[in-house]
């Protein structure tokens, strides 16, 4: 057979020289292949990079490979062995077996690779795809991760495989006691193969006296012998027929189990002969372990006294290196303690020039920024001395409560003196303004109020402002009441001059208050003085004085820190379609500070709830502010309904467009202003209308009325003066005035009608026509006179239809009476049995028509006549005439047609001769 490298003396040489100093023993050295499998691919044999490798057999102690080198294989049948008791262990430490892989460095020099403990190994499979059969894997039960594929080793030949595998498992089962599981290898090849290759293994015995010296030790030599090869056909038939004779004799129990004994006590005493023939031996092996143990006694006496020596010097080291540490680490504590004292101490430190400033610096302008500076920096040191800012452990140290209480002390002193410059500062700019009378209007000279000096003086304490706020916000309720106390003396002497004097330099007729009295027919002029400057000057307080206002809000609420979403609406003026002409910047009321609050990270929810509680405290601080100066419009008011009562109207109008301009949440007092005037106009104007309406309802006091009544007229006259003056909004009030007289007009005359009922209808009718002729125009432009147009349209034709009736039945009563029974018979009896009814005969009919017809002409002009002596109106007559021949030829007709039908034999005049009579006349 060919040499295999296990037989390789200088492989086995440089396996030793690798191992050097692990006190184990090379059992069997020989080269492979390493590869990768992939597991679970049944269908192929995946390798992946090859490599060459060397794998080496050690134990730790004596161990003969060759002694034993076939005793492990289950033996197919008839095949005789003679056993042999495994080799007896000797006294000292138990062997141990490893599997070494070694690789080739870049010099071609062995070094260990990997380290496999044999007592791990639990399976040795040859993988089934490789068609040559060298490739197989060692499966250890110890690796960390069971799924990562083992590596494949791949031998030259099957020889080298079967070699290496058998020296494995008879490793196993002599130093082990037990055996891995096989897979994918043939036991009787394996038991062929072993008898056929009988190797010859070099070992090495250790002799005390005379040094190491090879010994070629057999299989005979060993006593582990194969006695014969298996038998052939002939032998197996016979001994098959010997077996059967035996069993014929096994039912001899007794006779069966004395032949069992021999044979055992026969098996023992070859072994003991065995074991006492290889005496010698053993006794050569005891003495050299004998020596060997002494040797690794005093070696671990040595190693027992260094390793006490080492570990009192282990513990010195160990003590010397924890106290370096605890050093270093108070070092490093010390050094950041003071960094962190330092930063604490500087934090902690006053500045002098802000103490002085703060404690008794003075607030005059040039001093401002050295006040502004040092309260930003004490509102920065507090906020640096709390909690969030400043580590919690440093907040209970006296140092920094002493120095918390000091900055207190500091805020509290500063706060105080700024609070009484400032209620004093403003008292006096105000009371300087007061006292120069160049500020106000003058006889003959009206003044607009100009607050742009006060205005810039006061810009220059809103950053101080801003800084008591965020210091101390209490401190801002007496300021802002100072502020409101001072300047609403100065907005109310203005408002009290200006509108004095602009009383006094309006030029107007006064216009009668009383329109619809009828003690005033003949006196009163409908054509009434313009007063149109009234008007204006109204609108030219609300022009002045509402922006002023709503201005002085919007500064107000800036320069005392109210937190409001909105002060002044976006490109507002305040003032309705009029724009503001004044000499005041465009951004007058932006005081050029920031909020020095704007870092707060309230949620939505928080700065609804506050800004609105911000806006109840400013409407109250602009009650205070500008309370009072309303009783100065209302003084315009009142003075302007004196001299014409219907300027309400355009009044009204003007200050709902004012109104309608103000949006901004610091406008709200000047809402409040401009809605009570409004209030104040519309109560004013209710009063008129009140008092036109008394006026209205004494006409029913007076004696007969006749003709169309005084206040008809009138109040066509005062409704086209009130169209002339309504403005914007103000067409409400215009129309529940109107309501209001045409009610109170319509029942008054009814009242009046009812004085005398024989004319009732007659007053009625020319009352209604002259209501519609006078209100034509407008009630074609007012829907609300419109309405009333229609209503009086009904009732004069309702009049006019009474009255008529009256005159035709005054004339031909029998007539219209006879036809009337006729009528009322024909819903119970026919028209045959009519004429024989009491009254109703023909010659009842022949008398009543010659007592109606005769002189009908004569009848109808005395109808005529009775029509035109009780009308006033002429215009009406020719209209009332008409509609009296219509309606005595409708019943005439009426008439003819009851007569043709219940008396067919008379004969009476004819519709049209009637017709062509009244058209003649």
């Amino acid at each position: 057979m060919a040499k295999s490298s296990a037989d390789d003396e200088e492989l086995r040489r440089a396996c030793e020289a690798a191992i050097e100093g692990t006190k184990q023993k090379i059992v069997m050295s020989i080269r492979v292949v390493k590869g990768r499998g992939v597991w679970g691919k049944s269908g192929k044999l995946g390798r992946h990079m090859a490599k060459p490798r060397v794998l080496a057999l050690s134990t730790s102690g004596l161990y003969y490979c060759g002694a034993i080198s076939s005793n492990f294989v289950l033996r197919p049948p008839f095949v005789k062995c003679r056993q042999v008791l495994p080799m007896a262990k000797s006294k000292g430490p138990r062997t141990k077996a490893f599997l070494r892989v070694l690789k080739y460095s870049t010099g071609g020099v062995l070094e260990p690779a990997k380290l496999y403990k044999l007592k791990h190994l639990s399976k040795v499979e040859v993988i089934a795809n490789d068609p040559t059969g060298c490739t197989f894997t060692l499966g250890f039960d110890n690796l960390r991760s069971q799924s990562v594929a083992p590596p494949q080793w791949t031998m030259r030949n099957i020889d080298d495989r079967n070699r290496l595998l058998l020296c494995i498992l008879n490793i196993c089962k002599d130093v082990l006691g037990r055996l891995p599981k096989v897979v994918g290898i043939d036991v009787v090849e394996m038991a062929l193969w072993a008898k056929e290759n009988k190797p010859t293994v070099s070992t090495t015995q250790r002799s005390v006296q005379d040094g190491p010296v090879a010994a070629t030790v057999t299989e005979s030599d060993l006593k582990v012998t194969v006695e014969k090869d298996l038998v052939s056909q002939a032998e197996e038939e016979d001994m098959e027929a010997l077996l059967g004779t035996y069993v014929m004799g096994i039912g001899e129990a007794e006779a069966f189990s004395e032949r069992l004994k021999r044979e055992l006590l026969a098996l023992e005493a070859a072994n003991v002969h065995a074991i006492l023939e290889s005496e010698p031996l053993i006794d050569e092996v005891l003495t050299g372990l004998e020596a060997a143990t002494n040797c690794v006694d005093d070696m671990d006496e040595w190693l027992g006294i260094f390793n006490v020596k080492l570990r009192h010097m282990r513990e010195d080291i160990e003590s010397i290196e924890t106290r370096n540490n605890k050093l270093e680490m108070q070092s490093v504590n010390n050094k950041a303690l003071i960094e962190e004292l330092d930063k604490l101490v500087e934090r902690l430190r006053v500045p002098s020039e802000y103490a002085a400033c703060l404690t008794g610096g003075s607030f005059d302008e040039a001093r401002m920024i050295q006040n502004v500076e040092a309260c930003e920096w004490l509102a920065n040191a507090l906020r640096c001395l709390e909690v969030p800012q400043l580590d919690p452990t440093y907040a209970n140290i006296r140092a920094v409560k002493e120095k918390r209480a000091e900055l207190e002390k500091l805020k509290t002193t500063f706060v105080r003196r700024a609070s009484e410059f400032l209620r004093t500062y403003f008292a006096s700019l105000v009371d300087f303004m007061i006292s120069d009378k160049s500020y106000f209007s003058q006889r003959g000279q009206l003044k607009r109020p100009d607050h742009a000096d006060l205005r810039y003086k006061c810009r220059t304490y809103a950053r101080l402002l801003q800084h008591l706020k965020s210091l101390d916000k209490n401190c801002l309720g007496s300021l802002r009441k100072a502020y409101c106390s001072s300047l609403n003396l100065l907005l109310r002497r203005e408002a009290r001059e200006f509108a004095n004097e602009l009383r006094a330099g309006t030029k107007a007729s006064r216009n009668p208050t009383v329109w619809l009295e009828a003690s005033t027919a003949s006196s009163q002029n409908v054509n009434a003085a313009d007063t149109s400057t009234v008007s204006e000057a109204y609108s030219k307080m609300l022009t002045i004085f509402i922006p002023l206002l709503v201005d002085e809000s919007s500064f107000f609420a800036h320069f005392m820190c109210f937190e409001v979403p909105t002060l002044v609406p976006p490109g507002g003026v305040g003032n309705g379609s009029k724009s503001r002409n004044n000499d005041d910047d465009a951004n007058d009321d932006d005081l050029g500070i920031m909020d020095i609050d704007d870092d707060d990270d309230d949620d939505d929810d928080g700065k609804s709830g506050k800004s609105s509680a911000e806006l109840t405290a400013l409407n109250e601080s602009l009650q205070d502010l500008l309370d009072g100066i309303q009783e100065d419009f209302y003084a315009v008011v009142d003075w302007a309904y004196k001299i014409d009562p219907l300027r309400c109207i355009s009044m009204h109008g003007i200050t709902e467009r004012y109104l309608s301009g103000q949006k901004a949440d610091a406008a709200g007092f000047v809402r409040l202003l401009l809605g009570d005037l409004e209030s104040r106009i519309s109560v004013q104007f209710s009063r008129f209308v009140d008092e036109a309406c008394h006026q209205i309802e004494r006409n029913e006091r007076n004696v007969r009325q006749v003709g169309v009544l005084s206040y008809i007229p009138r109040f066509a006259t005062l409704a086209t003066r009130m169209e002339q003056y309504i403005q914007g909004q103000s067409r409400d009030l215009v129309d529940q005035a109107y309501t209001k007289f045409v009610s109170i007009m319509f029942v008054t005359l009814e009242k009046i009608s009812q004085t005398d009922p024989k004319y009732a209808d007659i007053i009625l009718l020319e009352n209604y026509a002259a209501f519609q002729n006078s209100l034509y125009d407008l009630a074609n432009v007012v829907p609300t006179l419109a309405k009333f147009y229609h209503q009086a349209s009904e009732a004069y034709e309702q009049a006019c239809t009474r009255y008529i009736s009256t005159i035709i039945y005054s004339q031909f009563e029998r007539l219209f009476q006879f036809a009337r029974k006729i009528e009322d018979l024909m819903y119970t009896i026919t028209p045959e049995e009519i004429p024989f009814q009491l009254g109703l005969s023909k010659m009842d009919l022949r008398k009543m028509l010659k007592a109606s017809l005769t002189g009908v002409d004569k009848n109808i002009t005395l109808m005529y006549k009775k029509l035109q002596k009780y009308m006033t109106s002429e215009e009406l007559l020719p209209s009332l005439w008409d509609k009296c021949k219509k309606e005595f030829l409708d019943k005439y007709e009426s008439f003819a047609q009851l007569v043709a039908k219940i008396y067919p034999t008379e004969t009476i005049p004819s519709v049209e001769e009637m017709r062509a009579l009244l058209a003649s006349m």
